[in-house]
């Protein structure tokens, strides 16, 4: 009897909390949803084999749902969703792991810039950091540290005193505001690419 209910209270309150964020859509109610739904996530791709970069995975579905809950028209089926997400972006994962080649992604550009850029003599690092130059200073040093330094969550949790729940919001946060920053880079960047191959 005890276990049930614990179920039906856990229901309830997931049941609350997407209520909650589908009529809102702020920071302060995506925040609660996040922190509910993103253990599990973690826990999905982990099972999947996905164990190193779980947690970035997580934070990917997770900025879909944000970036999409306007389509959601049967709260109810809100769950399946998001683990309807979690599937694509499973698939996508293995895909470019198979191909060994990155796609556009803004959820995941700033490892893709970092990484992209590593090797070739550039400056990636401080083209980087200035990206982040309008971040609270918490955010810009977790971005930092998980993208830069290559730190994982519970190093940046344990560096900063927090919560490893705060210290992924906190690189989620930091992402999603930088998304539209990102976006320009891109689409600069190839343009500049496809101009460059004309002239040759």
């Amino acid at each position: 009897m005890t276990t049930e209910t614990s179920a039906s209270e856990r229901i309830q309150r997931e049941a609350s909390l997407i209520n909650r964020f589908l009529d809102a859509q702020d920071g302060e109610s995506f925040s609660a949803l996040f922190v509910s739904f993103t253990p599990r996530l973690v826990a999905f791709f982990r099972t999947r084999g996905c164990g190193q970069v779980a947690e970035d995975l997580a934070q990917e579905v997770m900025l879909t749902v944000y970036r999409k809950a306007g389509q959601v028209r049967d709260r109810a089926l809100f769950r399946a969703w998001v683990f309807r997400i979690a599937r694509n972006t499973l698939s996508r994962h293995c895909g470019r792991q198979s191909r060994d080649v990155d796609t556009v992604d803004l959820s995941d550009v700033p490892e893709r810039r970092v990484a992209a850029n590593g090797g070739n003599g550039g400056t990636p690092t401080f083209e980087f950091t200035g990206w982040m130059d309008f971040l609270e200073p918490r955010e810009k040093e977790a971005l930092t540290l998980r993208f830069v330094e290559e730190w994982e969550y519970h190093e940046i949790a344990s560096f900063q005193k927090i919560p490893i729940g705060t210290a992924q919001w906190r690189v989620f946060n930091a992402k999603k505001k930088l998304a539209p920053v990102l976006r320009r880079v891109e689409k600069g960047g190839r343009r500049e690419e496809y101009g460059y191959a004309k002239a040759t």
